[in-house]
């Protein structure tokens, strides 16, 4: 009971200072994330090319995917800044015929301006300058995030040397870190992949129905794919509230629809079934990873919410065989059923089952 206790205080003191360094985490473990996922290409060229022009053919792309990132937000500011004057007495007249409706409904005067006063035009603003505080904060960190860049990926070409000497000391911790690898590449580009098909549906739904900026939104659309759960809920708000002010409710719950049709089908259906079993994490550990995520590093562990929980699973579960039982509970059910059917399959008979039965099975889905 003891041990539980100090361990339990241990464990809130770690997320606690990590919630204060947040800050300073969030560009860390994004540096990470990107020189993982791409180091690949380093990989592949350094068999044909001496290592460092490949080092620098990675560093270039690293590079690049940032500044796309950084002018992304840049026009989408400009943009939204030169649209916002258009619709200001459009929201003018949502919120007075919002607080006629509620008065028809019984509300009292006074209770039915207070609601609406949250959809008020100068609210608005006070959400954009918050926005556009966040996006400052990030555009802050871009040098140390560059520089950070810079490093890693300079030293990806000694790290099979690394693993391999560790691997010498480590072997449980060092094959966890490869399955963290092997499933952070697969989860991202099976995201980037579906991302650019939502992205590419929605953004031809939206021109079609005549929103403005469609463009925007089909990037944003690509952008919250990575968010798990709630992504398409984030994507789908602005245009929404769009078509509601530039064509009426009718106009809104069409973009509604068409969003919920594309997105369900393709994020909901498709895409958890071919990165299930890769990333091996049950729907409710995904959901919870992202809230604890979010609460800790912000928008960026939205982001990287399935990644780092792979990292923390890594580090905490399977490099230790002691805490390796907690995989059952972690692992979605697709793996669990191929656990299943993969002991049923191997059950062994007479005196190979008496020298299984001595050492202890190991989960299937490990190298």
């Amino acid at each position: 009971m003891t041990r539980a206790l100090f361990a339990t205080a241990a464990l809130v003191v770690v997320i606690a200072g990590m919630k204060t360094a947040g800050g300073l985490l969030g560009p860390i473990l994004l540096a990470l994330i990107l020189v993982i996922t791409l180091s690949p290409i380093r990989s592949a060229l350094a068999r044909y090319v001496p290592g460092w022009l490949a080092t620098t053919v990675l560093i270039i792309v690293l590079y690049g995917i940032l500044a796309a990132g950084v002018a992304s937000l840049v026009a989408a500011g400009i943009q939204l800044a030169s649209l916002a004057p258009r619709y200001s007495d459009r929201v003018s007249d949502i919120v007075n015929d919002v607080q006629a409706w509620l008065q028809d409904l019984g509300v009292e005067a006074n209770d039915a301006e207070q609601l609406v006063t949250r959809i008020d035009p100068s609210t608005l603003a006070n959400i954009a300058q918050t926005a556009a505080g966040v996006v400052l904060n990030l555009l802050t960190n871009i040098v140390f995030l560059v520089t950070l860049l810079l490093f890693m990926a300079v030293e990806t070409g000694g790290y099979p040397s690394r693993m391999a000497r560790a691997d010498l000391f480590r072997p449980s911790l060092t094959r966890a870190l490869r399955q963290f690898v092997s499933g952070t590449r697969r989860y991202l580009v099976v995201s980037t992949v579906f991302g650019l098909i939502v992205a590419v549906f929605d953004g031809i739904a939206l021109w079609i129905l005549g929103i403005p900026l469609a463009t925007l939104w089909a990037v944003i659309a690509f952008v919250t794919n990575y968010i798990p759960n709630i992504g398409f809920v984030i994507g789908l708000a602005p245009p929404a509230v769009l078509g509601l002010l530039e064509g009426g409710v009718g106009l809104m719950i069409a973009v509604i629809v068409v969003y919920s049709v594309i997105n369900f089908v393709l994020q909901s259906i498709i895409q958890p079934k071919i990165v299930g079993d890769s990333v091996n994490l049950s729907v409710t550990v995904t959901f919870l990873s992202l809230i604890f995520w979010t609460f800790i590093l912000g928008g960026v562990g939205a982001v990287l919410a399935v990644p780092l929980t792979l990292l923390a699973r890594a580090l905490l579960v399977d490099a230790s065989p002691g805490t390796r039982w907690a995989d059952i509970f972690i692992a979605g059910s697709g793996s669990l059923r191929g656990e299943a059917t993969w002991r049923a399959g191997q059950e062994p008979t007479g005196r190979r089952r008496w020298m299984i039965g001595r050492r202890r099975p190991q989960n299937p889905w490990q190298k």
